[in-house]
């Protein structure tokens, strides 16, 4: 028994190690990804945070009666949901379901998933998708981003949804990463911030018509930004810890597999001297 016991020990320290190789190697992929997601996110928020600003001045102005953008309607409420393309990161896609489960808990409402695993998390509950753009976070560029926007704001005016809400994680620092919410549509309009009324050279509508898709297009795409950069962090940090434990698992191990020699020996010679005196 003492030497299958050993044996078996020594098989799942290498499987641990053979694990651990794997997580290492996630972890350095993950670390990889990360310089160039984070260096793409804080890049993207100079020109969010510019037409941010610019939408709320313009909308400011714009009594909320003459902007299309603003009404509401009897339509279904529409997530966009931006998750990650794989799992081993830790909490990342679960909290973002959390968050998703906590503002429509019925299902009732239409969906937009954005990654892998917000369009399986979706698709499980049969919940109705208004269209699967983007399978993948990574191939999800400015084009996608636009695309989205356009027919979002088609639905908008048409009465299909009454509002807009955008759910993803916000990256905050390499070890902090936090669900977050943005309410897109409507808009909301009629809250002068200024004394001077900027002069208008288009209509209201036809001005709103070409900056509100851009607008909604931006702020999808910084948040995809964003949710790449908090995916690659939190994948990285679990595989940090995975190695760790895997490290404690393996002193453990090793641990008990002197233990188990030691007893081997101590019982061979227990046995040799046992025999040397019978004779």
């Amino acid at each position: 028994m003492a030497g299958a016991s050993i044996n078996d020990i020594k098989a799942r320290i290498k499987s641990v190690e053979g694990t651990m190789q794997i997580t290492k190697a996630m972890e350095l992929v993950a670390t990889s990804k990360l310089r160039h997601a984070k260096a793409k996110a804080e890049n993207s928020k100079p020109y969010m945070n510019t037409l941010s600003e610019a939408m709320k001045t313009v909308s400011s102005f714009i009594p909320q009666t003459e902007c299309l953008y603003s009404k509401t309607s009897e339509g279904k409420t529409l997530y966009v949901v931006i998750a990650g393309d794989r799992g081993l990161a830790g909490g990342y896609n679960n909290n973002v379901m959390k968050l998703l489960s906590s503002f429509d808990p019925d299902g009732n409402g239409i969906y937009l998933p954005i990654g892998k695993k917000a369009r399986d998390f979706i698709s499980r509950r049969n919940r109705e998708i208004f269209m699967d753009y983007a399978p993948s976070v990574s191939d999800t560029g400015v084009g996608i981003c636009m695309k989205i926007a356009n027919d979002i704001c088609e639905s908008f005016k048409s009465g299909e949804i009454s509002s807009v809400k955008l759910i993803y994680t916000k990256f905050v620092s390499m070890l902090t990463q936090t669900p977050a919410h943005v309410d897109i549509l409507p808009l909301s309009t009629g809250s002068k911030e200024q004394n001077a009324e900027p002069i208008f050279e288009e209509e209201i509508d036809e001005l709103m018509e070409k900056i509100v898709p851009s607008y909604i297009g931006g702020i999808i795409h910084a948040s995809v930004c964003e949710a790449l950069a908090s995916e690659c962090a939190a994948r990285r940090t679990a595989m940090n810890s995975a190695n760790k434990n895997a490290e404690e698992m393996i002193n453990t191990l090793v641990l008990s597999f002197n233990r188990a020699r030691q007893a081997v020996i101590t019982q061979e010679i227990t046995e040799i001297v046992s025999g040397a005196e019978a004779l």
